[in-house]
């Protein structure tokens, strides 16, 4: 089974250089963004990079802490240092995304503690704390089910994808922040089918 999934990073405001898109399937990468902190650091910095001393009072974590996700995340090659800059003594980095849109493409060579959808869950685990933290004053969210045959599903799932880029393309500097989740997936949610006449 193939899942694909995506963090999407829109920002046009991004005050570093980044690809566009990098494709992540090795199980290193695909590890280091199954914690679900890693995974706050990393949208935390899709707009500007950010030291990990902002990072941890973002977080309101200890310096350490943020420091070694960080490292995980530079290690994997997800993020990256961008620049830094003299602070009395030291020197400050700052942590950037190495692309603006991480696509995650998995299958049956995922970790074992990713594998079953563990990855996709989390994510939209983020996303619906996201959702209850932004108190909407409509709700646009729908769980549906239906019975498809393999190419109705390789098709709704090329039409997630353009849509993805659909909203990623649609970004301006002025805009207010949107979130976009999806997740198509074979269900073993049973449902009662539909009767021919009753």
């Amino acid at each position: 089974m193939i899942v694909y999934s995506a963090i999407i990073d829109q920002s046009a405001l991004i005050d570093y250089e980044a690809d566009d898109v990098l494709v992540i399937r090795e199980p290193h990468q695909l590890r280091a963004l199954g914690d679900e902190l890693r995974a706050k650091i990393v949208l935390l910095i899709r707009p500007r990079a950010a030291s990990i001393t902002e990072l941890a009072e973002a977080l309101s974590l200890p310096k350490g802490t943020v420091g070694h996700h960080v490292k995980v995340l530079e290690k994997a090659g997800l993020i990256r240092v961008v620049h830094t800059r003299k602070v009395r003594a030291l020197t400050e980095k700052y942590y950037g995304r190495v692309a603006k849109l991480f696509v995650l493409r998995s299958d049956d060579s995922l970790p074992h503690e990713l594998a079953g959808g563990a990855l996709g869950a989390m994510m939209l685990r983020q996303a619906a704390d996201e959702l209850i933290a932004s108190h909407p004053e409509e709700d646009e969210s729908s769980l549906m089910h239906s019975r498809l045959s393999p190419s109705d599903a390789r098709r709704f799932q090329r039409r997630l994808s353009r849509l993805v880029e659909d909203f990623r393309d649609a970004e301006i500097p002025d805009g207010e922040m949107h979130a976009f989740a999806f997740a198509l997936f074979r269900s073993t949610t049973a449902i009662v089918p539909r009767s021919n006449g009753a």
